[in-house]
């Protein structure tokens, strides 16, 4: 028993020791394992700087070959000017709203229009006062669905947000008080308070009527009121006109946006327009005309177009691009910055920096290496596209691998690559 305390008690004096130890140096340990810590994370930093990241999943993906530049819009564009063009517009129809051959577009304001309009409002009050104290007047029956209907339209007003509809209700409250007054003249005896109110605005009117100038469409297209004076210069009829010079001497500003006239509107063909660039890359001088590309509009959209014409100059070329989609995006812009996509392509998605080379019979061929559970393969690759960072890749066929000198078991021993394949990269 004697033994076995002495064992405790040293054991216990070795506790103590220890712990002693620890709190009396407690700091120097802490800071020892600190700087453990901060060397492992060095190690780490400056081994995921020398080799950021060691493998990539293959994905499926695509590619695209573009390049963004700035063109000149170029469109069908037939200018609507009256001789009252000094009176300023009352439009009809709204910024690039669709109308067909004959539609009325907008019209000019009349002569003294506005202290017009204010005295017919005035009688008109004038008029229903007369007409409310006439009470045994037989007209108070025929005008009820008239005001009934005015009532209404004038809420709508109200909660209308659309030009062309406020405008359309405004008409038809103004047609159905003359209707109004017309009904009042008929049952209104001659030299009466009420007729002379009458007829007061009935030549009122007429002067108003007789001020106006209505302009309608010339053919059916895209409505506008952004008219600078260029309709008449950038013109469909010969592209062969736009050299580098005559568009740089235009001196426009890229994304500026046409500012509206109040003295004159125009149709604008809404099938087609054209964006003519001057290019000095190698996929534009090789192209063609007739050649089918994708443009990326500067809201983003992407439609189709194809090259309608070319000339060269030099170093340059001048292309340019016929659109039938995304037209009504451009009616605003004169010069815009969009981008051409020569070409785009899809499939099995992998990082050029994991795409290495070596010599086999006398040929260059692509491969990458593959690793799964501890084994790495050596695979063979078929590079369809690339661009700067990316490659679409797929698998030769055993045709194709026998024409490039391989055997039949050698051929057995290939691995494949295919979607998730881990493959290593930087090496």
């Amino acid at each position: 028993m004697k033994k076995e305390t002495k064992v405790q008690n040293k054991e216990k004096r070795g506790k103590n020791n220890f712990i002693k130890f620890l709190s009396k140096h407690k700091k120097k340990l802490l800071f020892i394992v600190l700087l453990c810590i901060l060397v492992y994370i060095l190690y780490i930093v400056i081994n995921l700087i020398r080799n950021p990241t060691d493998t990539v999943y293959v994905e499926m993906g695509q590619i695209e070959e573009q390049e963004t530049v700035v063109g000149y819009i170029v469109r069908d564009e037939n200018v609507l000017k009256g001789e009252n063009y000094k009176n300023g517009i009352e439009q009809i129809k709204a910024e690039g709203e669709k109308v067909a051959k004959g539609e009325a577009i907008f019209r000019y304001y009349s002569n003294n229009e506005e202290s017009l309009i204010k005295k017919i409002q005035d009688l008109d009050a004038k008029i229903d006062e007369a007409m409310a104290e006439e009470e045994s007047n037989p007209l108070s029956a025929d005008t009820k669905v008239l005001e009934t209907q005015i009532d209404t339209k004038i809420n709508e007003i109200y909660e209308e947000s659309s030009l062309t509809s406020i405008q359309d209700a405004k008409q038809t409250i103004s047609n159905n008080m003359t209707k109004k007054a017309k009904i009042a003249g008929e049952y209104s005896p001659a030299g009466s308070y009420l007729r002379k109110l009458i007829d007061e605005r009935s030549d009122y009117e007429n002067q108003l009527n007789s001020g106006a100038e209505q302009l309608t469409a010339t053919k059916s297209g895209l409505v506008s009121y952004r008219v600078d004076g260029y309709e008449e210069i950038l013109t469909t009829d010969d592209f062969s006109k736009y050299t580098k010079e005559f568009l740089e001497d235009l001196n426009l500003k890229t994304g500026q946006i046409i500012p509206t006239s109040n003295e004159s509107g125009k149709i604008i063909d809404n099938y087609s327009c054209y964006i003519v660039s001057v290019l000095d890359s190698e996929y534009a001088k090789e192209a063609e005309v007739g050649d089918s590309v994708t443009l990326r509009l500067p809201s983003g959209k992407e439609v189709d177009a194809t090259i309608e014409y070319k000339t060269n100059e030099e170093n340059e070329c001048i292309l340019t691009f016929k659109i039938t989609e995304g037209v009504e995006e451009l009616i605003s812009y004169r010069k815009i910055s969009f981008s051409i996509i020569w070409w785009n392509a899809s499939g099995l998605k992998v990082p050029n920096s994991a795409i290495a080379q070596e010599e086999h019979n006398g040929n260059t061929e692509n491969y990458v290496i593959r690793t799964r559970v501890g084994y790495e393969d050596k695979i063979l690759v078929k590079i369809l596209k690339s661009n700067e960072k990316y490659s679409i890749v797929t698998n030769y066929s055993t045709e194709e691998l026998t024409e490039m000198g391989y055997t039949s078991s050698e051929i057995r021993n290939m691995a494949n690559i295919a979607i998730y394949d881990e493959i290593l990269i930087n090496k």
